[in-house]
């Protein structure tokens, strides 16, 4: 009996340290009822009603998901106000752009992945300019044009934060902490520095909180849905959704809608330098970031991309990039090792027990 039990252990305990295996994309079984924890954008309710919808179909609502896909650059129509809630060609050929643009199925249909990825909580920016298509280089994009900010190189940005546009349940030295560090990642990559300065109305980048419409003709929609947007070299606007719950410490916010202050801040500081989004869902240049999550490390196709408008950064190495993807994996292997560890002295323990007492 004694043996029995030691070796059904020696056989359960490995299988604690074994990855599960799913697939790929797994069939949903549960209701397509939006859940808070499903982090959908909150105006869409019945999307419900909009799943496996195809060409020839007509429901309710589909008008507004034909305005999503118009304002981030996958529909082109003369008069969005007034589209309909018919699924046209013209539809279908949007969803399609769009599934192919994110490496999803691509069926032509709304789907349970691609509708998922409508409902996330994402950035303001086009995907696609309307009129020029972007300039692409593998999967990195550029705004139309390809522009950068028009100076020599090496070069020093300013930056500032709108006194009257702020958020009250952080303090400022806390939100320009978390700036601090957004725009030093991009400065590690290349020679663009940037320095803090207190005249709002001369700097170079305006960074601000605002809500709902906001006089730049980009008006944010309340939680979730649009998290920020800013504009390309240049312009140097930097808006933030006032009404995100926005954290700097997860261990303190404890809200299931916050949202990573410094993730947003690195993604937006992209589009100012001139990137547009990438379909690398590793990249902080992808146009999506789920509520309590964190991606502020630049991958390597962040750094090809702006490192084609700029040049690198003479201190910089794609090594160091590597350095940290293995640092990170080798911790995660050492806790493993360490867990394992401690369940083989426990079996070990256990069969001296059995041992001495047969």
């Amino acid at each position: 009996m004694c043996s029995m039990m030691i070796s059904a252990l020696l056989i359960t305990i490995p299988l604690l340290f074994t990855p599960p295996c799913t697939a790929t994309r797994p069939t949903p079984q549960f209701s397509f009822t939006p859940q808070k924890e499903e982090h959908h954008n909150h105006k869409w309710h019945s999307f419900m009603n909009f799943l496996n919808a195809r060409k020839g179909t007509q429901v309710p609502g589909i008008s507004h998901l034909k305005q999503y896909f118009h304002h981030f650059g996958y529909l082109q129509l003369q008069d969005i106000r007034n589209a309909t809630d018919t699924f046209d060609s013209q539809f279908e050929s949007a969803i399609v752009r769009y599934q192919t643009k994110f490496g999803l199925r691509v069926t032509g249909e709304l789907d349970y992945d691609t509708l998922s990825l409508v409902m996330a909580p994402r950035c303001g920016v086009p995907d696609i300019a309307i009129h020029t298509k972007l300039h692409a280089s593998r999967n990195y994009e550029f705004f139309p044009g390809k522009p950068r900010w028009p100076r020599q190189i090496p070069m020093t940005l300013t930056y500032a934060f709108s006194p009257e546009n702020l958020v009250k349940y952080l303090s400022l030295p806390e939100i320009k902490r978390v700036f601090k560090r957004a725009f030093a990642t991009w400065a590690s990559a290349i020679p663009v520095s940037f320095a803090e300065t207190d005249d709002y109305g001369f700097a170079d980048i305006k960074i601000g909180f605002y809500s709902g419409d906001h006089g730049d003709g980009e008006p944010f929609d309340g939680v979730l849905g649009v998290l920020a947007h800013s504009f390309s070299p240049g312009s140097g606007k930097f808006h933030l959704d006032a009404a995100e719950t926005w954290a700097v410490d997860f261990d303190k916010e404890k809200s299931t809608v916050a949202v990573d202050l410094e993730s947003v801040a690195v993604h937006e500081i992209g589009h100012l330098l001139g990137l547009g989004h990438t379909s690398v869902e590793e990249a902080v240049m992808y146009p999506t970031l789920k509520p309590r999550k964190r991606k502020v490390d630049l991958s390597i196709d962040d750094v090809e991309g702006v490192q084609a408008l700029y040049g690198s950064n003479p201190n910089f190495t794609f090594g160091s990039l590597l350095e940290s993807d293995i640092s990170t994996n080798w911790a995660s292997d050492l806790l493993r090792f360490r867990s394992f560890e401690r369940w083989a002295q426990l079996i070990i323990a256990l069969t001296l027990t059995l041992s001495l007492t047969t």
